[in-house]
């Protein structure tokens, strides 16, 4: 048993391979198309009119003993965080790269997290067979770009033709200083003993090393006419590491998706790593405990019933009705953490028809079910429902579906950047129970220090952990969190320190006939009262910085055009780092098909880019550059806002205003 997946940047064929290893399989009789939207993988409606990948796929098939479960994964940078869920569950990976356009921005992001990972993985350079495909300089950018540790499995043959070929080099001397460059006994053997390079112990050393991440081997190929498909499936099975687990063992699995099966309920894919899911087996998620119903597994491509799923497999669980994607299964795997950025933009979502808000909240939350990374949220104030962002994109695919599958029409506002506000300095407060109008039964004292750059919210004590009961602290701890998720200008406060210098509480009180007297003792709701009061005072004191996120954007356009994008460019906020406009240097440089001598070299511009402009430079591009301008982006780091700092309405009772706080909490100003 093998979990697959395959990655990429958009339009570098990810699908369409998948659809040639089907095939090659024998899963499918007839080999589907992207553009035609018949592909095995692509079954959301939007999926197939649009031709790309929204959402993750998982589908079967064998090579040989080897039964792969192969997990098709969307390429558009927009959906970066369902290939995050995704790499949580893989045993190896294939990541597809186009022997046309190249190494690319999502390229570059993908092969950064697998190395990080330490997946296990093979590049396939896809479309040898198109116009303008390349063998020696697609080689040089990967290893410039992606990994020096990557070595050929062989060359290509009338390259750029359909008549393009692989052939096998088993015996390649490059192979040998790749997997000898890291391994100093394998070197001590080589050189021991002339004859031990033999095609069958370099197999065997390079499936070791490919098992270890160290080394990754790069096959060539057309997902469209099959080239090189055979010895990549056989590399599939030879080089990547089969599935573990122990059936018997603790229970242990994560969630990577949910999906609404045809009667709305939740179907869960898990992948176990440890122990036996049985049908009507009892399962705790998210404090409720939930019956298995049913179970499916994946088989030839499709979906069968089963009475268990064991480690080291895949399968959809029904039943878990509170289950959310990265819920874990059984004990918690030790390790799991998130990979990417999170979104940068966010937009307001507001109904056609007034009546229809309830149904457009009850389809949101079930859209955040599937990706929490859209991040829901409603504005206790104004009633107004928000959403995160990765790009525009993603905007259309959440309206049409909308629309499509829940039948609710919906419009968005301007989509605007989602800016963090960090601490300038040190500042702390405190507010003494029964003392300068404090009209909590509570005594809460914090400071606020800066810390480094996404380092996220650190929580200290300065007080005994027994000077009051842990109820009342975590009380405090939680409320502070919660807190900051609205800093002095609306922002999610975040790198930051916040230390509880004071405590106190007053103890339990009852009359003579032992009754409670709640108006004489502390209780939870005093301390998540008063502590928001009191951290916005502090964070008051200490200041704050608004920063907006960036994107490291690439820029390739006709040179000609270089005097006419730059003003633009700069009007959009952007910083070019570095460019090149003749052709040398390691930016890069390609030819335009068919252009003539002093028309035809592409400039390589590069830099930064405030993410809310990243949309209206896209627009812009065709019109400035002859329709030639390839943009690529992605985010890459927060920095203080240029110029007036923008800010976030407020959805809270608002800690900043002493008095409408009180009225909204207590009902009453003391």
């Amino acid at each position: 048993m093998l979990n697959l997946g395959i990655l990429a940047h958009v339009d570098a064929g990810k699908t369409s391979l998948t659809e040639r290893l089907l095939y090659a399989a024998g899963v499918i009789d007839e080999i589907g198309s992207v553009d035609a939207g018949s592909t095995q993988t692509d079954s959301m409606a939007l999926e197939r009119q649009r031709g790309i990948t929204i959402k993750s796929a998982v589908v079967s098939f064998a090579i040989g003993d080897v039964t792969v479960n192969l997990i098709d994964t969307p390429g558009h940078p927009d959906f970066i965080a369902e290939v995050e869920r995704v790499l949580g569950v893989l045993d190896g990976a294939v990541l597809v790269v186009s022997a046309v356009e190249g190494v690319q921005a999502q390229t570059r992001v993908l092969m950064r997290t697998l190395r990080r990972l330490r997946i296990p993985t093979i590049l396939f350079v896809n479309k040898i067979d198109r116009t303008g495909a390349r063998y020696a300089d697609l080689l040089a950018a990967v290893a410039d770009k992606l990994t020096p540790d990557a070595v050929p499995m062989g060359s290509v043959t009338a390259i750029g033709t359909r008549d393009a070929a692989f052939v096998e080099r088993p015996d390649d001397p490059a192979l040998v200083d790749v997997l000898t460059r890291h391994d100093d006994a394998l070197l001590a053997a080589y050189v021991a003993d002339e004859g031990a390079a033999t095609p069958h112990r370099l197999r065997a050393d390079l499936a070791a090393a490919t098992r270890r991440a160290s080394v990754y081997p790069v096959f060539f190929g057309s997902a469209i006419t099959g080239a090189g498909v055979p010895p990549l499936m056989k590399g599939i099975a030879d080089l990547l590491p089969a599935a573990a687990g122990d059936p018997g063992g603790t229970l242990s699995g994560t969630v990577f998706k949910v999906e609404r099966g045809a009667g709305g309920e939740k179907v869960a894919y898990v992948r176990l790593f440890s122990g036996t899911v049985h049908t009507r087996d009892r399962l705790m998620v998210r404090g409720d405990d939930s019956k298995v119903t049913a179970i499916g597994v994946f088989d030839r491509g499709g979906t069968v019933r089963a009475d268990e799923v064991s480690a080291g497999r895949i399968g959809k669980l029904w039943g878990l009705g509170a289950v959310r994607i990265g819920d874990p299964i059984g004990e918690p795997r030790a390790g799991a953490t998130h990979h990417f950025a999170p979104p940068s933009l966010e937009t307001v979502v507001v109904p056609a028809h007034p009546a229809d808000k309830g149904a457009l909240h009850a389809a949101l939350t079930q859209l955040a079910e599937q990706d929490p990374l859209i991040n829901l949220r409603q504005d206790a104030i104004r009633q107004e429902m928000s959403v995160s962002l990765y790009g525009e994109v993603q905007k259309e695919v959440i309206q049409a579906t909308l629309a499509g599958d829940y039948g609710v029409s919906a419009t968005f506002r301007e989509s605007t950047s989602i800016c963090v506000e960090r601490p300038e300095g040190s500042g702390a407060a405190v507010e003494f129970m029964g003392k300068d109008g404090n009209p909590f039964l509570a005594t809460v004292g914090l400071r606020v220090d800066p810390a480094p750059a996404g380092s996220g919210v650190g929580y200290r004590l300065e007080v005994e952990l027994g000077s009051m009961p842990y109820a009342f602290m975590k009380a405090v701890e939680d409320t502070v969190r919660e807190t900051l998720e609205q800093g002095l200008r609306g922002w999610r406060v975040t790198d930051c320190v916040v230390t509880m210098t004071h405590s106190g509480y007053a103890p339990r009180q009852s009359h003579a006939h032992a009754t409670f007297d709640k108006s004489m003792s502390s209780t939870g709701f005093d301390f998540r009262g008063l502590t928001p009061l009191v951290l916005m005072a502090a964070l008051t004191r200490a200041g704050t910085v608004v920063h907006e996120p960036l994107h490291r954007f690439r820029l390739e356009f006709p040179v000609p055009c270089f005097g006419a994008l730059l003003p633009v460019l700069v009007r959009l906020g952007g910083v070019p780092r570095r460019h090149d406009l003749h052709g040398g240097g390691d930016a890069g440089w390609r030819q335009l098909p068919g252009a003539s001598s002093g028309h035809s070299s592409l400039g390589v511009l590069e830099g930064d880019i405030p993410a809310a402009r990243v949309h209206e430079l896209q627009q812009r591009l065709p019109g400035l550059t002859q329709g030639e301008g390839v943009l690529e982006s992605a985010f890459d780091h927060y920095a203080p806002v240029r110029g007036p700092a923008p800010a976030r309405e407020r959805w809270d009772a608002n800690p900043l205003d002493r008095k409408e706080y009180l009225l909204r909490v207590l009902r009453r100003v003391p």
